[in-house]
């Protein structure tokens, strides 16, 4: 858990130095890059640590959610392996930490922060044959969403912004645009399987870090 973390005299890097947590994947801490009000995406820089500019974002769309990622998670062929139901078939992970969509109804103004959260699901997306998964949870104690815990209890709403997101946060008028795919949707179970290959796919690709 986020409270767990020993008083340290350096800055850990998020990717790598912050431990998902002990009830992973049940609940897991989250490193959030950019949130609602963001006019630009951020990102972490993985040599650094440090958050960067990717981009400004382009057109009107935000994304609606917190937006971050698993610590100590890597999306390989172990995450390619889950098989999704009604999923198209991927040949990789996309080579990035796994990344995380946290829903709370409390505005918080800035990212580069750590929150405990709950998976309830997830959406397989999918870009030139990469599984890119987005881990839908929601805030601990937040008085809206905090309680839930399969994402069916989310309304259509808010998954359809969320997949209109994913969907367009790439796209320029005018020029041709990869295929990407944000379907289906699936719960808890699956973002569970998810979250625990992006582990053995960490341990991995990094042994020396866990």
């Amino acid at each position: 858990m986020t409270g767990s973390l020993p008083p340290q005299n350096f800055r850990p890097h998020p990717w790598h130095g912050i431990d998902p947590g002990a009830d992973f994947p049940n609940i897991l801490t989250a490193y959030i890059e950019i949130v609602p009000t963001d006019g630009v995406k951020y990102e972490i820089d993985k040599h650094s640590g440090y958050l960067k500019v990717d981009r400004p974002q382009r057109y009107s769309s935000f994304c609606p959610t917190l937006y971050g990622f698993v610590p100590r998670t890597y999306c390989g062929t172990e995450v390619a392996k889950v098989e999704v139901p009604g999923g198209p078939s991927v040949d990789r992970g996309d080579g990035d930490p796994l990344d995380i969509c946290v829903l709370t109804d409390r505005p918080i103004a800035r990212g580069e922060i750590l929150l405990e959260a709950r998976p309830i699901g997830g959406l397989r997306m999918v870009e030139k044959s990469e599984a890119d998964d987005k881990i839908i949870a929601v805030l601990l104690g937040d008085p809206t969403f905090g309680e839930l815990t399969e994402i069916g209890q989310l309304s259509r709403a808010v998954i359809d912004r969320l997949r209109h997101y994913f969907l367009t946060y790439k796209a320029i008028p005018g020029e041709s645009s990869t295929r990407i795919t944000v379907d289906p949707v699936y719960g808890p179970a699956i973002a569970h399987q998810i979250l625990q290959a992006s582990r053995r796919d960490y341990s991995r690709e990094f042994p020396g870090e866990l």
